[in-house]
């Protein structure tokens, strides 16, 4: 429950699954790159870029613009855990813009029970993040944004848990993003090629008890590529790709955490700095394994005159790693003021993730007060 297992052992299937606490901080919360299976590194600004890069908002058409997405989770399994993610930007002049966004993640009503089967109660657990990002334009075509992010996680509500008394987790993290983007002309056409890297939760570790065990949080690295050009004056595409991988240590293998005491794997005891340089070589399995830590996720978005789009995706996650895989879908309509978006997930397997829907509706705050004085 407190989202770390005794003890981290390989599956006897060979899988060899990297967990972190707060994973909700890796969840998409938004329709339109969920709807691209999970891909928005390098896709075109948008008011949801603070979780993806917030280093495109020195390329945003608009000048402000506030946005709020809902997603029921796991609706396979229960019926009461929900995200909800509120973002917004403003930019301060041509180079400079501000932004913040506040995550809530809540996992309904859970019963707690004693040892000896006796209810100790009903808790509501929750966790949030909010951030604050700032964003300067570098060039005429690259941007750089660095952002602070402070989480909470309430799992137990202070119950004792295996006779340890509990509290909420809380921690800092800082997030490091860079965006390129390029107008180009192929085919007599206007065309835009784009590319980002975004660094997120870089920070210290999390704990629930007053001991020494404490969690690494789920630093991440994206990197991603985009084209977008224009068929005619009318009908835009966009194809972009996707990778993505944890920077924290891989677990050991069976008979290194056979004692029990190795919670988060081989690099329980290094720190944060030295965890994510490590990350990319410390895999039982060499450089073979590591290269399937790298998740993958390709989309496709169509625009029609600029107001109605149609998205589409997949999302491939190595079976040893998780074995997420699904296709997503999604459609979007903007208007003068506002946009309304919203995405689904279909999974072949049986996936809890299967049959997610998300919700977005967002609004430029720019086009807003010049109706306003119209």
């Amino acid at each position: 429950f407190l989202q770390r297992a005794e003890a981290q052992n390989v599956n006897t299937n060979g899988s060899n699954v990297i967990q972190t606490a707060v994973s909700f901080l890796t969840i998409a919360p938004d329709s339109r790159a969920g709807a691209m299976g999970d891909a928005g590194v390098a896709t075109s600004p948008d008011v949801n870029s603070q979780h993806w890069n917030p280093g495109k908002y020195a390329f945003a058409e608009s000048e402000m613009g506030v946005g709020l997405s809902y997603t029921p989770w796991l609706r396979n399994l229960v019926p009461d855990i929900n995200l909800a993610y509120l973002v917004g930007y403003k930019k301060l002049d041509d180079q400079q813009t501000v932004s913040s966004s506040l995550r809530y993640f809540s996992l309904g009503d859970i019963t707690f029970m004693s040892d000896y089967g006796l209810e100790l109660g009903s808790q509501k657990p929750n966790e949030f993040a909010f951030d604050l990002g700032y964003t300067r334009l570098l060039s005429d075509y690259f941007s750089g944004s660095v952002a602070i992010r402070y989480i909470r996680s309430d799992l137990t509500s202070g119950q004792m848990v295996n006779g340890t008394e509990t509290h909420a987790g809380n921690t800092f993290a800082a997030d490091v993003a860079f965006y390129y983007q390029n107008q180009i002309r192929v085919n007599r056409k206007n065309s835009t090629i784009s590319a980002g890297i975004d660094i997120s939760n870089i920070g210290g570790k999390i704990s629930y008890t007053d001991g020494e065990t404490k969690d690494y949080i789920p630093a991440n690295m994206r990197l991603g590529i985009a084209y977008k050009t224009e068929m005619d004056r009318y009908n835009t595409i966009c194809f972009t790709v996707d990778a993505n991988k944890l920077l924290v240590p891989t677990p050991g293998t069976a008979s290194q955490t056979a004692g029990g005491d190795i919670v988060t794997g081989l690099g329980a005891d290094k720190s944060v700095v030295s965890s994510i340089f490590s990350s990319f070589s410390d895999a039982p399995g060499g450089f073979k394994e590591e290269l399937r830590e790298i998740n993958i996720a390709a989309g496709f978005e169509y625009w029609y005159n600029k107001q109605f789009s149609i998205r589409a995706g997949y999302y491939y996650e190595d079976k040893a790693k998780g074995n997420r895989k699904f296709f997503t879908a999604g459609a979007g309509l903007k208007m003068n003021v506002f946009a309304l978006d919203f995405s689904y997930l279909l999974s072949a397997q049986n996936n809890p993730l299967a049959n997610t829907l998300r919700f977005t509706l967002s609004f430029d705050l720019e086009a807003f007060n010049k109706q306003k004085r119209r």
